[in-house]
């Protein structure tokens, strides 16, 4: 295979996870002063989860992606490069993914009725404008992000969502503070540390069964809930 193609999923990712940041960011965080941050928030979580569906599937082979396959053909028979697929070439769309991702690999995407949720208020904003019935836009974007993307990055490319952020001075902890109260599982980092936020606080008002559920998800990598508690 043509050594550019190979590098195609690569690619993908780097862009993905530039998506991923952004996500995060207006997931997570509010400012009183920014207008338009949870409708950002679906749009980017809407990009990151396109890309990161690609670049797995790219991973089985660069060209799956592409949904004009044939009509990339060169007539002098010279190799596909990069930037022929780049001027001609057609992927598939968001709404394609999922299907594309069973055919490819046999797996499912983790929660697809959260998938057709965020596709469909994705499309209304970037057509028109944000629905009024699908709730909180930010909390959509988190649902999203921590319940497909972050464990389709987990298995395929060993990546946890929390390290792409834009917090730089104190890392994550903000990130994971919002999770727990929210009730959200995330994939945990190796040397996972957090010193800005105390986890007893941050699990107060959470069930019983989510408090099971993440006390078992940190003994899983090696953590005991009390490591985090100050």
């Amino acid at each position: 295979m043509n050594a550019e193609l190979i590098q195609i999923p690569n690619r993908i990712l780097e862009v993905a996870l530039g998506a991923l940041i952004q996500a995060n960011h207006h997931a997570v965080f509010y400012d009183q002063y920014s207008s338009g941050w949870p409708e950002t928030a679906v749009l980017s979580t809407a990009t990151a989860a396109e890309l990161v569906l690609k670049a797995i599937v790219a991973k089985e082979h660069p060209l799956l992606i592409f949904r004009d396959l044939f009509d990339l053909e060169n007539p002098l028979h010279e190799e596909i490069t990069v930037e022929r697929l780049i001027e001609r070439g057609r992927t598939y769309g968001l709404e394609h993914m999922p299907k594309l991702l069973w055919v490819t690999t046999g797996e499912r995407i983790p929660d697809q009725k959260l998938f057709e949720k965020l596709r469909l208020t994705r499309n209304s904003i970037q057509h028109f404008c944000a629905p009024t019935n699908v709730g909180d836009l930010r909390d959509l974007a988190r649902q999203f992000i921590y319940k497909n993307i972050d464990p389709l990055l987990k298995r395929h490319f060993s990546i946890c969502a929390i390290e792409y952020h834009q917090d730089h001075d104190i890392g994550y902890d903000y990130i994971v503070d919002c999770l727990v109260r929210n009730e959200l599982l995330f994939s945990i980092p190796d040397n996972f540390s957090i010193g800005e936020v105390d986890l007893r606080e941050s699990l107060a008002e959470t069930s019983s069964e989510y408090q099971h559920q993440l006390t078992e998800k940190l003994k899983e990598n090696g953590y005991k809930l009390s490591d985090f508690m100050k």
